[in-house]
C-alpha cells in the first residue's frame, strides 16, 4: 500500500454534482474528523465494481468512523450522462455519497492513472495513502485501525452518522434486467439483476409466472446475468436444466425450473486471485471472477469470465472447470485458443449451425467469434476506440457491447449498450447497420424459436420487442478515450513497477517467483524489444521512433503472505494498465508504474 512519506494536503472534491446525499454538495469540512476512503471508478468496469463489494463490508465494519466518497471518472461518453451515472448507482446498490467527476478534474487532482483507485484522507485532511487495483480490502482494514487508534488519541476522530442519504425504494416487476433466455415452455428466464432473483415471466414478457430467490443480495443471488438452458439430455443426468451466472458471488447455480430448486455447482465463493493453467479443476473449488454470461458450446458450458478477460469451460457432467480462452491480459488480440486478449467479455451466443460462438467483449467495444478452435474480430478496434458508426466492418464502431444474439441467417444482433442500440452485423457484406436506437442501456438481445426480437432494455427496467425489418443506418460519431497520454522518449525506456507489501505482509516465495510483469503494445510495432513475461517488475523497453504513438499494455502481479501467522493468509495484488503513449525526443526515458500504491509526491 503507498503510504504518503510527507503530509499532503486532499484537494477539495469539486465535481459537476452529488447523489446519495439528498441534493446536498459535500467539501472535505463537511467531511473533517472522519477517515475518507476515495474510490475512482467508472461504471464499466469489472474492477471497479469488484471493489464496490469489498468495501461494503469495510463500511459496516467501521461505519461511524469511516465515509466512503465514490469519485466517478468516466472511460466511454456514456458514463459522462448524470442520468447513466445515477442509474448506475443504482444497479450497483452504491450505498455511499457518488461524486460525479465528468471532466476527470479530481482524477487529475489526486494524480490517478488506473481505474480503480483508492485514496485515504485521514480526519485532519490530508492525503495519507492511495493504491491502484482490486484486492485491498484487508490493508485498508490494518490503516483504518492504525489511523483510528492515532486519531482517537489526538482527540480528531469525530464518530457519528455519515452524510450518505439513501434514494427512494423503487417500484415495478423488474430492476436493471441484465439477460434473457426462452424456456423449452416459451416462458422467459430473466436476470433480475438489482433484485438479485431470477424471474419467469409470459411469453408476452410482462406477465410474471414465478420468481426464483429472494429479492435481498444473497437470497441467494448477488446481481446475476447470464443463463444457459441445458440440452435435455444432459439435463436428466444432472437433475437441473438452467445455469446461472451468479455474478457477485463469484458463482454458477443451477436452477431447476420444476421444482424451483437452487444450488452451487461451480465456485469457491472466493474471487479469483490466482494464476491460470490449463488444467481440469474441481468446479466447486475453483475461484471464479464476475462470470456475466453462458452458453452451451463445444459439448459444454462455456463461461465468459468478465473479471480476467477471458472465457472458462464448464463440465456439467464431471463437475469441472477450466480455461477455454484468454490469458488475462486486457487487451485485443486475435488468433488460436488459448493464448487470445479479451477485454471483459460480457455477452455469448452460439450460431445456428453450432459452429461459431459469438462474444460481445465489451471494454474493446468489439463483436468477436470462436469458430474451429481460433478466436476472430468481427467488428472493433480496440480498448480506447468507440463510438457509433455504421458500415463496413473494419470502420464500424460499438460503444461498450454487453449481449449478443445470432440470427438463423447467419447474421448477428449486439446490445450496444453504451450506444442505447441494437445493431446487426452481416458477416456475407461483412458490414454494420443499426437496427433501433433510442434504447436505455440494451445489455441483451433474445431471438425467440418464432424469430421475434426481445431486448432487455436494463435502465428502462423492461423487455422491449422489436418491430420486425426495421433497419437504420447511422454516420455517428467516433470517440477516443480521453485520457491524458504519457510522453517517452524513443529507443530504450525503463518501466519501473512499485511495490510494497501491505503492513503485515512480504513477498511469498513457497511457488516459485512472487513476481510477474507481462507487457504488450498496440500497435505492437511500437515496441522493438522488450515484450512478454518476466519475473522482475523492472524492464528496459525499446520504443520504435517510427511510431507516433500507440498503447502499452501492462500487467503486473505480485504475491504475498502474513508475516506473523503461523498459517497466514496469502495474497495475490494484481493490476492491468493501459498506458497511453506519445513519442517525444524530449520526454523522459523512464515510465514509473505503481502496483498497490503511488508514492504521493
Amino acid at each position: 500500500m503507498g503510504v504518503m512519506n510527507s503530509r499532503v494536503r486532499a484537494p477539495e472534491l469539486k465535481g459537476r454534482g452529488w447523489l446519495n446525499t439528498g441534493g446536498k454538495d459535500l467539501t472535505l469540512a463537511d467531511l473533517r474528523g472522519k477517515i475518507l476512503i476515495l474510490d475512482f471508478w467508472t461504471f464499466c468496469c469489472i474492477n471497479c465494481l469488484h471493489v464496490l463489494d469489498e468495501l461494503r463490508p469495510l463500511e459496516e465494519k467501521y461505519g461511524d468512523a469511516i465515509v466512503v466518497i465514490g469519485v466517478h471518472s468516466p472511460k466511454f461518453e456514456h458514463e459522462r450522462d448524470p442520468v447513466a451515472l445515477a442509474a448506475a448507482v443504482e444497479r450497483y446498490g452504491v450505498h455511499h455519497p457518488v461524486v460525479d467527476d465528468g471532466d476527470m478534474h479530481l482524477w487529475q487532482q489526486y494524480a490517478a492513472k488506473a481505474w480503480p483507485t483508492l485514496a485515504v484522507v485521514d480526519p485532519t485532511g490530508y492525503l495519507v495513502a492511495s493504491m491502484a487495483g482490486e484486492g485491498h480490502a484487508e490493508g485498508l482494514s490494518r490503516l483504518i485501525d492504525e489511523l483510528i487508534v492515532k486519531h482517537e488519541a489526538d482527540g480528531t476522530l469525530h464518530r457519528g452518522d455519515g452524510p450518505f442519504v439513501p434514494p427512494p425504494v423503487p417500484e415495478g416487476l423488474l430492476r436493471f434486467p441484465g439477460k434473457a433466455i426462452e424456456l423449452a415452455n416459451g416462458n422467459l428466464l430473466v436476470s433480475d439483476s438489482a433484485r438479485h432473483s431470477i424471474v419467469e415471466l409470459e411469453r408476452d414478457g410482462e406477465t410474471l409466472v414465478r420468481r426464483f430467490g429472494g429479492e435481498n443480495r444473497n437470497e441467494p443471488f448477488s446481481e446475476p446475468q447470464g443463463m444457459v438452458q441445458l440440452p435435455p439430455e444432459i439435463s436428466k443426468i444432472t437433475n437441473y436444466d438452467v445455469i446461472v451466472a451468479d455474478t457477485v458471488n463469484h458463482q454458477l447455480r443451477a436452477l431447476r425450473t420444476e421444482t424451483g430448486e437452487i444450488h452451487v455447482v461451480a465456485g469457491s465463493g472466493k474471487p479469483w486471485r490466482s494464476t491460470v493453467d490449463d488444467r481440469p479443476h474441481d468446479a466447486l473449488a475453483a475461484d471464479l471472477s464476475s462470470p456475466w454470461d453462458l452458453a452451451w458450446f463445444d459439448d459444454k458450458v462455456i463461461i465468459a469470465m468478465a473479471g480476467i478477460h477471458q472465457l472458462w469451460w464448464f463440465d456439467p457432467i464431471k463437475r469441472t472447470v477450466g480455461v477455454y480462452a484468454g490469458t488475462t491480459v486486457e487487451a485485443l488480440r486475435d488468433g488460436p485458443l488459448p493464448d487470445v486478449w479479451m477485454a471483459q467479455p460480457s455477452g455469448l451466443s452460439v450460431s445456428r449451425d453450432g459452429k461459431r460462438l459469438w462474444i460481445a467483449d465489451s471494454e474493446t467495444s468489439a463483436l468477436r467469434y470462436v469458430e474451429d478452435g481460433v478466436l476472430h474480430t468481427a467488428v472493433g478496434q480496440g480498448l480506447f476506440d468507440f463510438g457509433h458508426v455504421d458500415g463496413k466492418a473494419e470502420e464500424a464502431l460499438f460503444q461498450h457491447p454487453l449481449g449478443v444474439a445470432a440470427l438463423p441467417d447467419g447474421s448477428v444482433l449486439v446490445a450496444d449498450t453504451y450506444n442505447g442500440a441494437v445493431r446487426r452485423f452481416d458477416p456475407a457484406a461483412d458490414a454494420v447497420s443499426t437496427v433501433d436506437s433510442g434504447l436505455a442501456e440494451p445489455s441483451d438481445v433474445l431471438v425467440t424459436s418464432d424469430n421475434e426480437v426481445l431486448v432487455v432494455e436494463s435502465a428502462a427496467h423492461r423487455l422491449t420487442r422489436l418491430a420486425p425489418g426495421v433497419v437504420k443506418t447511422v454516420s455517428g460519431e467516433r470517440h477516443k478515450t480521453e485520457r491524458p497520454p504519457s510522453h517517452l522518449s524513443p529507443g530504450e525506456v525503463t518501466l519501473d513497477v512499485i511495490f510494497t507489501p501491505a503492513p503485515g505482509q512480504k513477498l511469498d516465495s513457497q511457488f516459485g517467483s512472487p513476481l510477474r510483469l507481462t507487457v504488450s503494445a498496440s500497435p505492437a510495432e511500437l515496441l522493438l524489444d522488450g515484450a512478454g513475461v518476466t519475473t522482475d517488475l523492472s524492464r528496459t523497453l525499446v520504443l520504435n521512433p517510427d511510431v507516433p504513438k500507440g498503447v502499452l499494455q501492462v500487467v503486473a502481479q505480485a504475491a504475498t503472505c502474513d508475516v506473523d501467522a503461523e498459517f497466514g493468509a496469502c495474497h495475490l495484488t494484481r493490476q492491468d494498465w493501459g498506458v497511453p503513449i506519445v513519442i517525444d525526443p524530449a520526454a523522459p526515458n523512464r515510465l514509473p508504474l505503481i502496483l498497490r500504491g503511488m508514492d504521493g509526491s
